[in-house]
């Protein structure tokens, strides 16, 4: 059985950097957990009016509303089954800001046609994007997101453009200093880049049969709808 993320890039997952394949091989049919931990060079925003759209998404563990320079971080990809039977792997980010930690919580699972992860944001999972992946020349991973969609009891709504954004992540590996490098930027067609990140963290790796999933890494509420 593969990893979700094998399944989506399929040979593509090949071309991965060894130490990416490893890391993007979790999953409950291997049984591990993989932990990052390093420093974000920085933690940006976009123009004022946006950080009361953060402020309001960090409530539910949505983004950051804080910016800020070599800031102790956190990552935690764990595999476990979801209450509706399907696969998920946990993408918990934790950010030692001063003063506060900050939290991005998202949970991923494989779509309906095996084509795409859905990723499933915050503590609530209210906001669910598709995610498509790319395997780079260079070893790299490439992800980004197309369309988000807001659900809430019956409502399930398509997140217009003109308030939606298009994420994009790109993940690679160093050899010369052993360390995962990432990059994330979050941007809006019309109001340009809106938040982002980008640092180098160092991984190890865990046996999640014996580990399990430590309290509060699971959302508060899951969704069913892909």
């Amino acid at each position: 059985m593969n990893s979700i993320f094998r399944t989506v890039l399929g040979d593509g997952f090949d071309r991965l950097h060894p130490q990416l394949q490893r890391r993007f091989s979790v999953g409950l049919a291997s049984g591990e957990a993989c932990t990052g931990r390093g420093v974000m060079d920085r933690i940006w925003h976009g123009p004022a009016f946006v950080k009361p759209f953060l402020a309001l998404g960090a409530t539910r563990n949505i983004l950051v509303p804080r910016t800020g320079r070599h800031v102790p971080f956190t990552i935690e990809n764990v595999p476990y089954a979801d209450s509706f039977g399907r696969e998920t792997v946990t993408f918990v980010r934790t950010f030692q800001l001063p003063g506060r930690a900050r939290r991005f919580d998202a949970q991923m699972v494989l779509g309906p046609r095996g084509d795409r992860i859905v990723d499933y944001l915050g503590t609530h999972q209210h906001l669910a994007s598709d995610l498509y992946l790319r395997a780079d020349p260079d070893g790299s991973l490439l992800i980004r997101s197309g369309e988000h969609r807001f659900r809430e009891g019956r409502v399930d709504v398509r997140v217009p453009e003109l308030i939606g954004a298009t994420a994009e992540v790109r993940e690679s590996y160093d050899d010369i200093t052993g360390r995962f490098r990432v990059r994330v930027r979050v941007v809006n067609r019309r109001f340009g880049p809106l938040f982002g990140y980008e640092g180098s963290f160092t991984a190890s790796y865990a046996d999640v049969r014996r580990r399990g999933v430590r309290a509060g890494l699971r959302p508060v509420r899951e969704e069913s709808r892909a």
